[in-house]
């Protein structure tokens, strides 16, 4: 028997709500109805003019091949930043689970990264990468490798997945973590007297357990390498070398407001939110079927 709650007054879980609403309203719904209306528009960089085209901009884009590349380049680099970022957070939770002695500070400095801007993120690891000066670049130099992200394109990618991993670790490791701590002991202890090693524990007790937050983070992953990486794009790469770097979100930007092609700027900004509307509802579609709640 679920137990409802109610409210004296008619209004007064209306005026609760009102808050959240009003933000959604503003802040979401608004702008992507703008986006929505900019998309089918041809406008001047001042504003001052406008024609109504239909989706002449979406088609412009899709033949586009700068624009095509840049979702190869956004696939890379959303799948890699997703999967360093959950499996080293997932191995650093594992190990502070572990720890005894030191585990309070251990696990401090693992969540610090979060509270870095993401630009200010892309600033320190441009620094410690930087041709000249960089402490990794000199590293690798000595190691024989010719590291130069300005000028060579592989280099540049590699450059923002390592930011980009760096800055969302600290996130999924805060969940994975919580996800360890809430498993009953007396099921890993159980496995350990029948004989299971510390592999086979995990991969057949604590993984299928930690699946639903597991799932979580994919979803939050996922759109964190789509939308909130551009402040580490922006001040590392600029997208380049030679657009080596332009990931959808920026190039919604660098057509925008470096281009001033806003009607174009408006459909890639609606293309991307769809991809991403898509990709979140295949996972909560058919990935959600394999957790184990």
């Amino acid at each position: 028997m679920h137990k409802r709650v109610t409210f004296r007054h008619l209004l007064l879980p209306y005026l609760l709500l009102l808050p959240q609403l009003a933000i959604t309203i503003i802040f979401f719904i608004w702008p992507a109805g703008q986006a929505l209306w900019q998309s089918v528009l041809i406008e001047d960089a001042f504003g001052l003019s406008r024609q109504f085209v239909w989706f002449e901009n979406f088609t412009a884009l899709f033949a586009d091949p700068h624009y095509l590349g840049s979702f190869h380049i956004t696939v890379v680099f959303s799948l890699a930043t997703a999967l360093l970022a959950m499996s080293l957070a997932l191995l650093l939770a594992v190990m502070a689970d572990r720890l005894i002695r030191g585990a309070s500070g251990y696990k401090t400095l693992l969540i610090w990264p979060y509270a870095v801007a993401p630009a200010v993120a892309g600033v320190l690891w441009y620094f410690m990468f930087d041709p000249s000066i960089g402490i990794n670049a000199y590293v690798l130099q000595g190691l024989g490798y010719d590291w130069n992200h300005q000028l060579k394109g592989g280099d540049a990618m590699i450059l923002i997945i390592i930011a980009a991993t760096w800055k969302q670790i600290s996130y999924n490791f805060l969940f994975f973590l919580a996800g360890l701590q809430a498993i009953p002991r007396s099921l890993i202890e159980a496995a350990s007297i029948d004989g299971a090693g510390p592999g086979k524990r995990f991969w057949t007790i604590i993984f299928p357990l930690l699946s639903p937050t597991t799932f979580f983070l994919l979803v939050v992953n996922v759109v964190y390498a789509f939308f909130d990486t551009f402040g580490i794009v922006h001040a590392t790469t600029d997208g380049g070398p030679a657009g080596a770097t332009s990931i959808l979100v920026y190039k919604v930007f660098s057509d925008g407001f470096i281009g001033l092609n806003l009607g174009s700027s408006a459909a890639q900004s609606v293309i991307l939110m769809m991809i991403v509307i898509t990709l979140t509802i295949v996972q909560f579609r058919y990935i959600e079927r394999r957790v184990e709640y």
